[in-house]
């Protein structure tokens, strides 16, 4: 086991619906997309992001799994001041997170 960042291991990209960031990952192998429904939960999500509200959706024969951050955005990308008022930057963040593989 190394410790390593989950860009290693697998693709993303993210954007606003609304008020929520919708982050899909797309998995490099059959392993790491065994690994990431594993370890990916939505309270491990929630609490890299400092939110309260994540929900995990599985996409198994894509290898892919889709996180909704509810709320993040407040009143949506368009009426909002965030830096990143639009979620574009949520899936790199995330491929940034450490993870042991």
């Amino acid at each position: 086991m190394r410790r390593q960042v989950l860009r290693t291991i697998a693709w993303g990209r993210s954007g606003d619906k609304g008020a929520n960031v919708n982050i899909g990952l797309i998995a490099k192998t059959e392993e790491a997309y065994e690994w990431m429904v594993r370890e990916l939960t939505e309270s491990k999500v929630a609490h890299y992001f400092g939110t309260d509200k994540v929900i995990r959706y599985l996409w198994p024969k894509l290898h892919a799994i889709n996180f909704v951050l509810e709320g993040v955005l407040q009143e949506g990308g368009g009426l909002n001041l965030k830096l990143d008022s639009q979620g574009k930057a949520y899936a790199e963040a995330l491929l940034e997170m450490e993870v042991i593989l």
